[in-house]
C-alpha cells in the first residue's frame, strides 16, 4: 500500500535468484537483451577495432613508430576523441528518453544539436593535435618519440572532423533500436579499413602517416552508409526530417548535459591515458610506452561494448557481465604468449606484454561490473554524478596507487595498470551504492518532464 499513500518504493537490485527465475523475468530480460544488445556491442567492437588495426600495422614498422603511434593515440584519446565521445552520449539520454515518449520529431533536432556543439568544440581541439610534438617534449617526453606522435598526431585530424557526425548518427539510430543498419555499417568499414591500411602503409609508402590517415578514410566509409540508411529508409521518417534552425536552438541547454557527460567518460578514459603518458618516464620509455598503450587499447576496445548494453536491463546485465568479463579475463591468460605478436615482431615487447596480459584480465572483469552501472546513471542522466565517482575513484585512489607502485616500488609498467585496476574497483563499489539507491519511480517522472520540456511546438 506503500505506493498508495504517494511513498516511492525501491526495488532491490539484484533479487532473489528463485523468485525471478520462478517469474520467468530473468530469460525474458536476457532474450530481449541480446536480441538487441547484441548488435550494439559487436557495434563497439567494429568501430574501434579501426584503432587496434592501426596500431598493428605501425607496430611492424619498428619499436620507434609503435611508441610514437601509441603515444598520439594516448593524446588524441585524452584531448579529442573522449571529449567527442562523451559529449555525444548526452544523445543517449536525450534521444533515447525522447523516443519512449513517442516525440520523434525531437531525434532530429537533438541529432543536429549534438553535431553543431560538437563541432565546435572540434576546433580547439585540432590545434592542439597540429602541436602534440612541441606539448610532448614540454611534458617530458623522449624528443624521438615525441617528433614521431607529432607527426602521427597532425595526420589524426581528418578523422576527428569525420567522427562527430559518425558518432550523432550511430546514437540517433540505437537510441530507435534500429542496430542491425549500424553494425552491418560499421562491419564494413572495419573491412575496408584493412585494405586501406595496408594500401596507405606499405603500398604508398607512408608508414605510420598512412595507418593515421586510414582511420578517416574508413569512418567516412562508415558515416556515408549511415547517412544513406537515415535519408533513405522508411525506419527514420519519423525522426529527421532534415536540417531546420531548430537545430541551432537552445544549444547551452544541449551543452549542460553534454559536458558532465563528456567529463564521466573522459576521467575514467584519461586516467588510463595518463598510464602511457606515465610510462614514457620510466626506464626504457620506448618499450614501455609501446606496451602500455596496447593494453590501454585492447582495454578500451574490448570494454567498449558493455557500457552500451548496460542501459537495457540492468539486473540481467549485471549477470551477463559477470559471465562475459570471466570470459575475458581466461581468454586473456590463455592467449598471452600470442595476443603481443599482432602488434610487434619485438621480442621484447611480446613477452612484457604476455606478463601484463594475466593482470589486463582482472581488469576486464571489473570493466563489465562498472561499465554496466555507468550505463544505468546515463540512462537516468545521472552523468554529474558518474563524473564525481570517477573524479574520485580514478584521481584520489587510482593515479596516487599507480604511481607509488610504479615508481617507489619500482613495478614499473605492472605497478601503473594495477594501481589503475584499484581505482576499477572503487568505481564498482561507488556506482553500485548509487544504483543501489535510484528512486526509478522519481527518474521516470524527471525523464517525462526533460522530454516535454524540450518538446518543438506544433506548426
Amino acid at each position: 500500500m506503500d505506493h498508495m499513500q504517494g511513498t516511492a518504493v525501491r526495488e532491490p537490485l539484484l533479487p532473489a535468484a528463485d523468485e525471478w527465475c520462478r517469474q520467468g523475468l530473468a530469460a525474458a530480460e536476457a532474450k530481449r537483451l541480446v536480441r538487441l544488445a547484441g548488435p550494439m556491442i559487436a557495434n563497439c567492437l567494429l568501430q574501434n577495432i579501426i584503432n587496434i588495426l592501426s596500431l598493428m600495422f605501425v607496430g611492424h614498422l619498428g619499436e620507434l613508430p609503435l611508441a610514437g603511434a601509441s603515444l598520439a593515440n594516448s593524446v588524441a584519446s585524452v584531448t579529442g576523441f573522449s571529449i567527442i565521445t562523451g559529449m555525444a552520449t548526452a544523445l543517449d539520454t536525450l534521444c533515447g528518453q525522447a523516443f519512449g515518449a513517442r516525440q520523434h520529431n525531437l531525434l532530429g533536432v537533438y541529432k543536429q544539436r549534438a553535431m553543431v556543439v560538437l563541432g565546435l568544440t572540434c576546433v580547439p581541439i585540432a590545434v592542439v593535435w597540429a602541436h602534440a610534438g612541441q606539448i610532448l617534449v614540454l611534458l617530458g617526453q623522449d624528443p624521438l618519440i615525441a617528433a614521431e606522435a607529432g607527426a602521427y598526431a597532425r595526420w589524426l585530424i581528418p578523422s576527428l572532423a569525420v567522427s562527430v557526425p559518425l558518432q550523432c548518427h550511430v546514437r540517433f539510430l540505437q537510441a530507435q533500436s534500429l542496430v542491425l543498419p549500424v553494425t552491418a555499417s560499421s562491419g564494413a568499414a572495419a573491412l575496408c579499413h584493412l585494405a586501406v591500411c595496408w594500401a596507405l602503409v606499405f603500398k604508398a609508402g607512408m608508414g605510420a602517416k598512412g595507418a593515421a590517415l586510414s582511420n578517416a578514410i574508413s569512418y567516412a566509409v562508415n558515416l556515408a552508409m549511415l547517412a544513406l540508411y537515415v535519408r533513405l529508409s522508411s525506419a527514420c521518417k519519423d525522426t529527421w526530417n532534415g536540417f531546420s534552425m531548430e537545430g541551432f536552438k537552445d544549444l547551452r541547454k544541449f551543452a549542460d548535459l553534454a559536458v558532465p557527460s563528456a567529463m564521466m567518460i573522459c576521467l575514467e578514459w584519461w586516467a588510463f591515458e595518463t598510464l602511457v603518458l606515465l610510462s614514457g618516464l620510466l626506464p626504457n620509455p620506448q618499450l614501455e610506452t609501446s606496451v602500455l598503450s596496447i593494453c590501454t587499447r585492447v582495454s578500451n576496445e574490448l570494454g567498449a561494448g558493455q557500457p552500451q548494453a548496460a542501459k537495457l536491463v540492468t539486473r540481467v546485465v549485471v549477470y551477463i557481465a559477470l559471465f562475459s568479463g570471466f570470459v575475458l579475463t581466461l581468454a586473456m591468460t590463455l592467449l598471452r604468449h600470442v595476443w603481443g605478436y599482432m602488434y610487434s615482431n619485438e621480442q621484447e615487447v611480446v613477452a612484457y606484454i604476455a606478463r601484463m596480459l594475466p593482470v589486463l584480465g582482472i581488469s576486464f572483469f571489473i570493466d563489465g561490473l562498472h561499465g554496466s552501472l555507468s550505463g544505468v546513471l546515463t540512462g537516468c542522466g545521472k552523468q554529474k554524478i558518474g563524473a564525481a565517482v570517477n573524479l574520485g575513484a580514478f584521481y584520489l585512489a587510482g593515479i596516487p596507487m599507480a604511481v607509488l607502485l610504479a615508481f617507489v616500488f619500482h613495478l614499473n609498467g605492472m605497478g601503473l595498470w594495477l594501481g589503475i585496476v584499484c581505482g576499477s574497483l572503487t568505481k564498482v563499489l561507488l556506482f553500485a551504492s548509487v544504483t543501489w539507491s535510484i528512486d526509478w519511480s522519481k527518474e521516470a517522472t524527471k525523464a517525462k518532464d526533460r522530454v516535454f520540456g524540450s518538446s518543438l511546438p506544433v506548426a
